[in-house]
């Protein structure tokens, strides 16, 4: 939990109790972490990186900007005593630029962050910070830990994280942490995103919110926040979503709710939460380069993902006194989330062992994965001193569980003159499996103030991770497994603050992912499968470990100029990929070796009169650092037998090695504001080009603008508007090497001639939205 500390002479306007509760907790975070009155406010603003108000319109920069250093609620850390380049996004941020969902607010303004479309939905985006992935699509190399209110929301089954089942209107404050904090647990490879919900007392009163615009999108929103009495506050929010989509076949209907009850008193904060969504998700799919006649086309259909998520959290803190504090939650999570997507029959033309030519042009395919987990976390935090040092000691447990119902079935079908898949007969069962996931880890993280200057922080997690695979049809008794891993990941960092304006820092740290379920039942070069649609065996894979380095420096200029740099580079052992078999689109997963990603974040942030400029660059170099073999028959560089060879050195597929990010305000009134974001991100490799050698070449750059603009009519009522791409750029944000299909007259159906071909997600067109704001006290 955030506190931010006040002034000595504020503390004389506190009256009431609550707001006493307030100023004590936040005493307590001062004197025991040593941030004395020399490195007060000027200290503060030093630690309030560009990344604090990266979009926000001009305004004073913030009091002691203080990090969640673990997932669960606490005492937090000073900015200035956090070895790494955290990047925190408030509410209003998010707010001031209504973008449609919070991937593409984090690839519009946040250092290292890209987004990748292999979906064709905006609600599922991947998400890319530091070459490592978040992404909804399941087989994805998971490498980034997400967080909300203290609960993990990678799904289990598979590690993917459902972007649209987080309730964008409800949150406070994220933050984005990177490197392999241990403290985070399993999966933090590359980073961790910590989202913190608002609250009735932070946020009292509501407001409701209509918007509408191109591609027939219609929003509406209402939120509302109070207190019941000296003790109780609550907070509810909805969203209604309504896309037709950008192209032909990915609308978009996007149900989610909030709401949160919470007790506080001098000493304890208790709430309870639940959160819902009910959403259904078309998309169109990579095309191949050829069909970017018309972008908007679809390569086969449908393609539609239902998700459906349900999730109750009790969660509380107690300080027993001013040098003890006990955080704590307890959650249950229920996901249902169905996948009805549309192949091509890649054995189309082979003859089978009856001498039968395979005429079937392809099929329907229904997976549904249903998962029950639950957990708990406990915490504690001791202030004091160690040695006559000032200590601040952490030491927390944390149990997760989940239980896994996978089904597939598979359907025939043919093809329309416009790509439709319609189905022949019914469905077969093909795959019915159920698993279970139980992760149990120890942390521990002291932070040392050994001198006013310098701080020294050392932590640590074991984490033990056990995933069992059953067969439920009967009929594959392969996937019977049971597998276990276990870690003690280590962490070191340190801080100089020579001057009240700027902070160095240094870190090490470790991380572990265990191979998911969905990894674990595909990882026989025997027995391929066509994940996400079916399972076939579960030989061992090796866990994925990351090592990380870092070392950067942050500071201010004045009381208007902020700016940070950091440099960074983590290697992982055991990397896992999904190899292709030649001549089908099935494949397996394996152990490749090491892969590294390191590079460069530049950012500032300043005022200069009525005008905001923030400025970020980024730098990733992300490769492989060993040699290994892939069928990828698709690409140009292919041996006979579909076989490219990786060499160390080769860069990682989907990650754009450079990115530039410009974002203005002007305050052109009082009342109205203007905004703009100018983005930048380099070419990128497709999937299948590991070795970086076929002839299609990369994904080309490109430059994105968009506009915002803003204008109180009433100091409730406020209008604004969106443009998006605003010079209606073509460009592409994700690539894979296929075959095409449907190569004939005008795109039809040509089986037997199938054409080797890079595959692009074409990014949207130019939208333009207008919205309606009113809110009441």
């Amino acid at each position: 939990m955030q506190r931010h500390a006040h002034d000595k002479t504020e503390t004389m306007l506190i009256t009431t109790r609550q707001e006493n509760r307030r100023w004590r907790a936040r005493r307590r975070v001062r004197a025991a972490l040593g941030v004395t009155l020399a490195l007060g406010a000027g200290a503060s603003e030093a630690q309030s990186t560009q990344t604090d108000t990266p979009a926000a319109a001009p305004t004073m920069l913030p009091g002691i900007v203080v990090i969640g250093t673990t997932p669960l609620l606490g005492i937090g850390t000073p900015l200035a005593k956090v070895p790494a380049n955290v990047q925190t996004v408030r509410a209003q941020d998010i707010a001031t630029q209504h973008r449609e969902t919070l991937t593409d607010y984090f690839a519009a303004n946040l250092p290292g962050v890209s987004v990748s479309d292999a979906q064709g939905n905006p609600f599922q985006m991947n998400l890319n910070y530091r070459g490592f992935t978040a992404s909804p699509l399941l087989g994805t190399p998971e490498g980034i830990s997400v967080f909300v209110d203290g609960v993990r929301v990678n799904e289990p089954f598979g590690d993917i994280v459902n972007w649209d089942l987080i309730p964008v209107l409800a949150i406070d404050k994220v933050q984005l942490i990177p490197g392999s904090n241990p403290v985070y647990g399993l999966n933090t490879l590359g980073g961790a995103v910590a989202i913190t919900t608002k609250n009735g007392r932070a946020n009292p009163g509501g407001g409701v919110d209509v918007s509408g615009g191109s591609w027939g999108r219609k929003s509406a929103q209402i939120e509302q926040g109070g207190t019941l009495g000296p003790h109780l506050d609550y907070y509810a929010a909805a969203n209604v979503t309504n896309d037709n989509g950008w192209a032909d076949h990915n609308a978009s209907r996007v149900r989610q709710g909030f709401g949160k009850l919470r007790y506080s008193d001098d000493d304890t904060t208790l709430s309870l939460s639940a959160s819902g969504a009910d959403n259904q998700l078309y998309g169109s799919q990579t095309i191949p380069r050829s069909f970017l006649d018309n972008p908007r086309q679809a390569y086969t259909f449908p393609d539609l993902n239902r998700n459906s998520a349900g999730t109750l959290t009790l969660s509380g803190e107690h300080f027993f006194n001013d040098n003890v504090e006990l955080s704590g939650n307890a959650y249950y999570r229920h996901l249902r989330s169905e996948n009805i997507s549309s192949n091509n029959n890649t054995d189309y033309g082979s003859i089978d062992d009856d001498g039968n030519v395979n005429t079937l042009q392809g099929s329907n395919v229904d997976s549904i994965v249903s998962t029950d987990s639950y957990g708990a976390s406990l915490q504690l935090t001791l202030l004091g001193k160690l040695g006559g040092i000032g200590s601040q000691l952490v030491a927390g447990v944390a149990a997760d569980f989940a239980n896994s119902h996978y089904t597939a079935s598979s359907q025939d079908a043919y093809f329309t003159a416009d790509r439709a898949a319609v189905g022949i007969g019914g469905f077969a069962p093909q795959t019915d499996a159920k698993t279970r996931n139980a992760n149990y880890g120890v942390y521990l993280s002291e932070m040392l103030s050994l001198t006013p200057q310098w701080t020294l922080t050392l932590s640590g997690r074991y984490d033990w991770s056990s995933a069992r695979i059953g067969d439920e049809s009967g009929v594959q008794p392969l996937l019977d497994g049971y597998h276990t891993f276990s870690r003690f990941n280590p962490a070191v960092g340190i801080n100089w603050n020579p001057l009240a304006s700027v902070t160095f820092y240094a870190a090490y740290n470790e991380g572990m992912r265990a191979p998911t379920a969905i990894e674990l039942a595909c990882a026989d070069p025997a027995a391929p499968c066509s994940l996400p649609n079916d399972f076939v065996a579960d030989p061992a894979l090796q866990p994925v470990v990351s090592k990380t380095f870092e070392a950067g420096a942050r500071g201010h200029l004045g009381a208007a100029t902020t700016w940070s740099a950091a440099v960074y580079s983590t290697t992982l052992s055991n990397d896992i990929e999904f190899v292709s078999v030649a001549g089908s689109s099935q494949g397996y997963f394996q152990n490749v070796g090491k892969t590294r990603r390191q590079g460069l974040e530049l950012a500032g942030h300043t005022v200069i009169g009525r005008v905001g400029i923030g400025l970020n660059y980024t730098y990733v170099d992300a490769t492989y650092r060993s040699t290994w073999t892939e069928q990828s028959p698709a690409n140009s560089a292919a041996d006979a037998n579909g076989i490219v060879t990786v060499h160390p050195g080769d860069h990682v597929p989907g990650i754009p090695t450079q990115m530039l990010k410009l974002r203005l305000d002007y305050a052109a009134t009082a009342q109205w504001d203007i905004g703009a974001n100018v983005t930048w991100r380099s070419g990128v490799y497709a999937q299948g080009d590991e070795n970086n050698q076929d002839s299609n070449g990369k994904i080309a750059g490109y430059v994105l603008v968009d506009l915002d603009t803003r204008y109180r009519v009433t100091k409730r009522l406020e209008v604004y508007a969106n443009v998006t791409n605003l010079f209606n750029r073509h460009y592409a944000s994700f690539g894979v090497l296929g075959q095409n299909f449907f190569n004939g007259p005008g795109h039809a159906f040509d089986g037997a001639n199938p054409v080797n071909e890079q595959f692009v997600g074409p990014g949207a067109p130019r939208g333009v939205w207008v919205g309606l704001h009113y809110a009441w006290d």
